[in-house]
């Protein structure tokens, strides 16, 4: 016993020690102040392209929701190269793969144009991409950050070391998504940057949903991105690590040849179809207008620790819900709704509202251990008489990884309120993103695209797409009408032992807080 507690007591003692050097580090790493370049009349293509647009609706929001993952990408380079004076991008992940370094290359693109370029990753999904961030960070007009990094860049032994000694500040991550060109244009929702989330993965392909915003949000999604540059823990990436001669030459060459190869052949052929950043927005669809749009974050302080108040993004969307009359409607690949947020969603449905949620199936989740969290909400859930559906698994759901992918499909976050107002963002209905990652998102007030999402959430919990929970007799079935011939299953569909196993057992273990 005695060696048990002389063990916590070292354990703690270099835990404090690891934060206070860390801390130190910190503080004599951090950049200088830097901030959103002012606009400039119509001196850029996205000036000129949107700056008639926004002068035609005067502090109205013009917005385009963006399902299609091809056309998810086409924005972002059609805006990119489209850009004349700033990209300002934040990004929980950013993969070195096909589609992250075709976005890659338009960057380097619009950089020697003279684009400032200002890259602001949470360093989670990061650390193996340092090289290619290095020879990126060299670009007299790009200037890379990390959020909340580890010190140790080299093997896994001694980031694994720093990851445990520093485990309560690393376990709270920027989970936000923008992307953001010339201060006119704003993308925000679900997405990464990778090939899963464009299509262009072999294995794993999600559903995601971003929106595309002109008019005053952008302007509150460039302050928001300050305040995260500008945060203690946005660490340059020179304090960590340094390129190699020549980096920055060689990165440009094999850019160039993932742009000439054939599996690119799609992107290139959706980007020849574009005209312009303009036609990407509306080419296919008018832009939504409305006077109701705004983004909402988390302060960059939640992922230090601080006291959620009545600004944070949690507290702001319960507001914006407890408007509701009629009917909500939850899209949350993720959904672990705690008791507290079954108590809510109870409440609701109390004073009468119809209450669906669409999360994914066991088969389609990419995070078993979420899945196990969420499997135990599902009966009661069902008792308040919430419609539930869990999306069916593209493709054979393989061996599940605890934390990581291995074959899924939903990733958009979003809910409806009543057919009119409606939230797209990178939140997901669960501890992580409530209590420690930070988080945001557009919410509005827009019938006509409050419609369009409805339609999306219909389109997915259609038989083709996912399954119907019920109860009967106290026994949990997924119906599955589509099915050939129609099915019901009274276990999780198409998710094999081994999966539904371990579900099983995390859903036992003390660890909902972290899911």
């Amino acid at each position: 016993m005695m060696w048990i507690v002389i063990a916590v007591v070292a354990f703690a003692v270099a835990s404090l020690l690891s934060l206070y050097a860390y801390g130190r580090f910190a503080e004599g790493a951090m950049g200088p102040p830097d901030h959103a370049l002012p606009l400039d009349g119509e001196a850029t293509d996205i000036d000129r392209a949107l700056a008639p647009l926004t002068a035609e609706h005067p502090g109205q929001t013009g917005m385009v929701i963006v399902a299609d993952n091809l056309d998810a990408f086409a924005v972002r380079v059609m805006s990119a190269r489209a850009a004349g004076r700033s990209l300002d991008l934040q990004y929980y992940i950013w993969h070195p793969d096909l589609t992250g370094n075709l976005l890659h290359a338009e960057l380097l693109r619009a950089a020697d144009r003279g684009v400032r370029v200002r890259l602001l990753l949470d360093d989670m999904n990061a650390h193996g991409s340092d090289s290619v961030l290095a020879a990126l960070d060299t670009h007299p007009n790009i200037h890379v950050r990390l959020f909340n990094p580890t010190r140790a860049r080299e093997g896994t032994l001694g980031r694994g070391v720093e990851l445990l000694l520093r485990f309560f500040s690393v376990n709270r991550r920027m989970h936000n998504k923008t992307w953001i060109a010339d201060g006119r244009l704003a993308v925000v929702g679900g997405r990464n940057i990778g090939d899963e989330y464009f299509d262009a993965a072999a294995d794993m392909n999600f559903m995601d949903t971003d929106v595309s915003v002109v008019g005053p949000p952008v302007a509150q999604a460039e302050a928001i991105f300050d305040a995260y540059w500008n945060s203690p823990s946005a660490i340059p990436l020179d304090a960590l690590v340094h390129a190699r001669p020549g980096a920055l030459a060689r990165l440009r060459t094999e850019l160039d040849a993932d742009m000439l190869g054939k599996r690119a052949e799609p992107y290139r052929q959706r980007l020849q179809d574009a005209l312009g950043v303009r036609d990407v927005l509306d080419g296919r669809r008018r832009l939504h207008w409305t006077a109701d749009a705004a983004i909402v974050s988390d302060p960059p302080e939640k992922a230090q620790g601080a006291a959620a108040d009545a600004s944070w993004m949690v507290a702001v969307l319960r507001r914006q819900v407890e408007r509701a009359e009629r009917e909500l409607k939850i899209i949350s690949p993720y959904f672990v709704p705690g008791q507290t947020g079954l108590d809510w969603i109870g409440g609701l449905r109390d004073r009468g509202l119809e209450v669906g949620i669409l999360t994914n199936s066991l088969a389609a989740n990419d995070v078993v251990a979420v899945h196990g969290g969420y499997a135990r909400y599902r009966v009661p859930l069902l008792q308040r008489g919430v419609s539930l559906y869990e999306l069916k698994p593209y493709g054979p759901p393989g061996r599940p990884k605890l934390f990581g992918s291995s074959g899924a499909s939903l990733h958009t976050k979003a809910f409806v309120v009543d057919g009119a107002h409606g939230f797209i963002g990178s939140f997901n209905l669960d501890p992580r993103s409530i209590n420690l990652n930070t988080e945001m998102g557009l919410q509005f007030e827009s019938p006509a695209a409050a419609t369009e999402l409805d339609q999306l959430y219909a389109a997915k919990t259609s038989p083709q797409t996912s399954y119907r929970l019920q109860l009967v007799d106290g026994q949990l079935l997924w119906h599955d009408p589509d099915g050939m011939p129609p099915q019901i299953w009274d276990r999780e569909p198409r998710a094999s032992v081994w999966r539904r196993a371990v579900a099983r057992v995390i859903g036992w273990l003390p660890i909902e807080s972290q899911l």
